[in-house]
């Protein structure tokens, strides 16, 4: 399992809207997997294989991979140096307390500390460390003071700054979700073309822009590719953790890649759904249903392009997800990546 550049991907910062960095690594990352390979006006990356069985009319599948990360940008900087935030894509202020931090601009980063503002601890009411602030209350102090206006400016952006770190059988980072999907685009391909199978389908892997604030990046790669099949390639939430009950936690870890049923963004063809299980019952790779109860993923976007496609979600279970501690089951990482083979080697 290449984790050094899961590594790399999780730790490249890249919000909805500043994905570039992100963008680099991989097109450096997919070199000579693809036959073509473009950024679209949103900055997605689309990379096509053609069949290599040259068949006529080929069926196409996209994968939909999305590049940004859960983050901030920056709306105003005070004469002190205060560095105030809105968010791109969703947090729990309860989260984001005395928070490592890294302000990215233009002309270099810096490591910064976000907190909220009001007393510390010491000097804190009762009734005071019962308020849970607002995103708006909180701020980040590069310790610069005065000089950070020079350094910082409105539209540079903030990402949690932690490294990623194996634990056992997990691998623990901010920005799993979603650069997970950006691995297995990329490891998915790498295998199909060592393992040197003459696939029939044309493949299109789409690392897309802005999923956190509305698949945004995926509705106009889907609308240029028009694909007859649409694999959204995300986590998940895995709530199999104190405090919330069986019926809820969505995904178990260790239990294999999820098949998404139905979120908050589309429901899963369900032909597709028992395809896919009866191939990994054939292939033993575990396998288990989901449905999530809010939110959405980039396979919603292909399945609503132009006149449409088949769609499904793979995913990759996640604990403490939309944290600087998202934490994945290595075995469901290879799960994923040993399904989306198998149905690419079928096609």
């Amino acid at each position: 399992m290449n984790i050094d550049l899961l590594r790399a991907l999780c730790e490249t910062p890249g919000v909805p809207g500043r994905e570039h960095r992100v963008r680099k690594l991989i097109e450096t990352e997919i070199d000579g997997l693809f036959d073509e390979v473009r950024t679209d006006s949103m900055g997605s990356l689309i990379a096509m294989r053609r069949s290599r069985t040259k068949v006529k009319n080929p069926l196409k599948i996209m994968l939909l991979c999305h590049m940004d990360e859960i983050g901030f940008l920056v709306t105003h900087v005070s004469e002190k140096g205060w560095i105030h935030i809105d968010n791109v894509g969703g947090f729990d202020p309860r989260t984001l307390f005395a928070r490592r931090v890294k302000v990215v601009t233009p002309d270099g980063d810096y490591p910064g500390v976000m907190n909220a503002g009001g007393r510390p601890l010491h000097i804190s009411s009762p009734e005071d460390r019962k308020k849970i602030p607002a995103i708006k209350e909180f701020f980040v102090d590069i310790g610069l003071g005065a000089q950070t206006r020079e350094k910082v400016q409105v539209g540079d952006f903030i990402v949690m700054d932690e490294p990623l770190v194996e634990m056992g059988d997990k691998i623990v980072s901010k920005a799993l979700d979603n650069r997970v999907a950006c691995w297995l685009g990329i490891e998915a391909i790498r295998a199909l073309a060592e393992s040197g199978v003459a696939h029939d389908c044309e493949i299109h892997v789409a690392f897309t822009t802005q999923e956190e604030v509305g698949l945004r990046g995926a509705r106009t790669a889907a609308f240029a590719v028009l694909p007859d099949i649409g694999l959204g390639i995300d986590t998940t939430l895995a709530c199999d953790t104190p405090g919330v009950p069986e019926n809820e936690m969505v995904t178990a870890q260790g239990k294999g890649v999820g098949l998404t049923i139905k979120d908050g963004s589309f429901i899963a063809d369900f032909d597709l759904v028992e395809e896919i299980e009866a191939l990994a019952k054939k292939q033993d790779i575990p396998v288990q249903r989901s449905i999530l109860a809010s939110g959405g993923q980039d396979a919603a976007a292909a399945q609503q392009a132009a006149a449409g496609a088949r769609a499904i979600g793979i995913v990759v279970g996640t604990r403490y997800i939309h944290t600087i501690a998202e934490m994945i089951e290595k075995s469901d990482l290879q799960a994923a990546l040993d399904i989306l083979v198998a149905y690419l080697k079928s096609k």
